[in-house]
């Protein structure tokens, strides 16, 4: 039964002691067993991830947003928060890594405390107890007061061995925190998401369908005081947030290819979004399965994802790699990023020494490692025009691949000026043919909405230097 909506919604922040303490199992176990009272959800997550908010968008029913301290501004995090509450009834926010992790050691920048105190949202602490009794409430009560500045709605312990065993830590508590016990997990293999080398599977190879949230939804109904929960949270006044625009839609005859399958599934909403509010129709098309691109296309933009596990069936789609390098040798304006820049470039290959051709837009092969290359976040100053802007531009992103760079000149040919999170020198970044950009790295066009109006843009420009219309 639809719940009657309010002139306020209410919000709650999900941060773990630590990563890998179960906040995400229960984040969208609370996201299922909301929406399945009626609630409309509104979900976001901390950081630069993209899988989580893919699983959240198929349990709460709509697109999760990013919010990230670095990368984006207080101000563009606050509006996204605000613009995308509006309808809702209930905001959840999933953190990243530990409650007040951050940047460094000695400031909460970059962190989920941060983001909470910047949204005005209490706290649910997710504690992994595996193995733990009595010493749970110290390691709570430190967290509870590490910052009198933050608030906490209660805490859910996750990994529990038996009801005892959430017994044991309830009586731990009492007397030596503040929060309340709002229940806790059993270990449940049923409920556990999967992982591989970049994180948990995406949305598109873990099935997230009726089943599994009603599953989900079930277990949190049971072993969650979800009641308790919802009469705890603050209300959020949407008086005022009502006169925040949404991104105004203005299609133009600009057309910009957007592939979208299982290799290809890390967008940022915001940057098709910005793209779309800058005049772009995005046309959605799968370099796995479509032998051809759409029609009248203007431009292509290839995200992230997982295009090594599809490397050979990338590679037997000739006609598509054919036709997509011929357009980038007709100065179509492309822009590709880590997995869409590995597409990109002529040869991508394997851990076991397997090589896969791929598009041949730019002059470097891939290869595939058994470890971590490279991982962190990105501020990028262009020291060249590109695509995506002038000379100077700066724009934020992360790093996150397993691959690296095997064949081809790369020394001296960024067209990307590359520095860490604490301003120290990377590795050049930003590879240019005729007009198509490739990068590792993964942009969020938040940092410099410039950045998708250039790009439409340049797509603009071609289109009526080749008289396509």
């Amino acid at each position: 039964m639809r719940i009657e909506r309010e002139a306020v919604i209410k919000g709650i922040v999900i941060a773990g002691t630590h990563s890998g303490s179960g906040k995400t199992t229960i984040t969208l176990g609370l996201m299922a067993a909301l929406a399945a009272r009626g609630y409309t959800v509104a979900p976001f997550k901390v950081g630069p991830d993209f899988i989580d908010p893919g699983h959240h968008s198929r349990v709460a029913g709509r697109v999760s947003r990013n919010l990230d301290g670095w990368m984006l501004s207080k101000a563009y995090n606050l509006e996204t928060f605000a613009r995308h509450t509006l309808d809702a009834d209930i905001a959840v926010v999933e953190g990243v890594m530990g409650l007040y992790d951050g940047y460094d050691g000695r400031s909460e920048a970059g962190s989920t405390a941060q983001m909470a105190k910047w949204l005005g949202l209490p706290v649910v602490l997710v504690v992994g107890a595996r193995s733990m009794a009595r010493s749970a409430a110290a390691l709570v009560q430190g967290f509870e007061g590490f910052d009198d500045a933050l608030s906490f709605a209660g805490v859910m312990f996750n990994h529990l061995g038996s009801d005892r065993h959430l017994g044991y830590l309830k009586e731990a508590m009492d007397g030596h925190v503040r929060m309340p016990v709002l229940g806790g997990l059993m270990r449940d293999a049923a409920i556990a998401i999967p992982e591989r080398h970049l994180g948990l599977v995406t949305r598109e190879d873990h099935d997230l369908s009726d089943e599994p949230r009603s599953r989900l939804a079930g277990v949190i109904e049971s072993q969650i005081n979800l009641d308790q929960l919802i009469r705890i949270l603050p209300e959020i006044d949407c008086q005022g947030r009502a006169a925040i625009p949404s991104n105004a839609v203005k299609l133009t005859d600009v057309r910009i290819g957007v592939a979208r399958d299982a290799a290809f599934c890390f967008y940022y909403p915001d940057n098709l979004e910005l793209m779309e509010a800058n005049g772009a129709r995005l046309v959605y098309f799968s370099p796995l399965s479509d032998s051809r691109l759409p029609e009248g296309l203007d431009g292509l933009y290839f995200g992230g994802g997982y295009p090594e596990l599809h490397a050979g069936t990338l590679a037997d789609n000739r006609s598509l790699r054919q036709e997509i390098r011929h357009l980038s040798r007709m100065n179509m304006p492309i822009y590709g990023e880590c997995g869409g820049f590995m597409y990109l470039c002529r040869e991508m290959g394997d851990t076991a020494g397997n090589a896969f051709s791929m598009t041949g837009c730019l002059p470097f092969a891939t290869r595939m490692l058994g470890r971590l290359k490279a991982l962190g976040y990105r501020e990028i100053a262009q020291t060249q025009a590109t695509v995506l802007g002038p000379v100077g531009q700066i724009m934020r992103g992360h790093e996150f691949h397993y691959s690296t760079i095997t064949g081809g000149t790369v020394d001296g040919t960024g067209a990307y000026r590359m520095t860490d999170r604490a301003g120290m020198d990377k590795a050049a970044e930003g590879f240019v043919a005729h007009q198509t950009l490739g990068s590792y790295v993964h942009l969020h066009f938040g940092s410099c909405p410039q950045a998708a109006r250039h790009f439409v843009f340049a797509c603009g420009r071609w289109a009526a230097e080749n008289k396509k219309r």
